[in-house]
């Protein structure tokens, strides 16, 4: 047997902000709120959920965990926009001005990444490494 993530926990002075960026970004709803925090959720109900946090203290240092994510339906460019228009802002965290994603925070700064493939392209890339055949040894 193995456990399985049944929930991310993000930290906020005023989760209502960062909830708010969050649930536009992955396109998640509100399933459940009270006075320490809110809890988002896929449509479909699926695990994981998110689930920000209510804190005393603002964020002081860089997160130790971030989430890293896939422009779904629309290319790269276009995703970053979106997210940056939904109140994420680039950030460094000392990556090499070389790398292939961008690192943002959300409204608390809580850092996240998009990676420069899409899920398309990321998908695709995966199915022609799995079709290729074994190198001979």
């Amino acid at each position: 047997m193995t456990s399985r993530i049944a929930a991310i926990a993000l930290d906020a002075v005023d989760p209502g902000p960062v909830a708010a960026f969050w649930a536009a970004a992955l396109g998640w709803e509100v399933v459940d709120e009270d006075e320490e925090g809110i809890g988002l959720g896929a449509p479909d109900g699926s695990w994981p959920r998110l689930d920000v946090l209510r804190v005393p203290e603002g964020k002081a240092v860089k997160n130790r965990l971030h989430l890293d994510l896939r422009a779904d339906g629309t290319t790269t460019a276009e995703e970053l926009a979106r997210l940056e228009a939904l109140g994420a802002r680039r950030v460094d965290v000392g990556q090499p001005d070389d790398v292939t994603w961008v690192v943002l925070a959300d409204p608390e700064g809580n850092e996240l990444c998009l990676l420069q493939r899409t899920v398309a392209e990321a998908r695709a890339a995966e199915a022609a490494e799995s079709a290729e055949p074994a190198g001979e040894g």
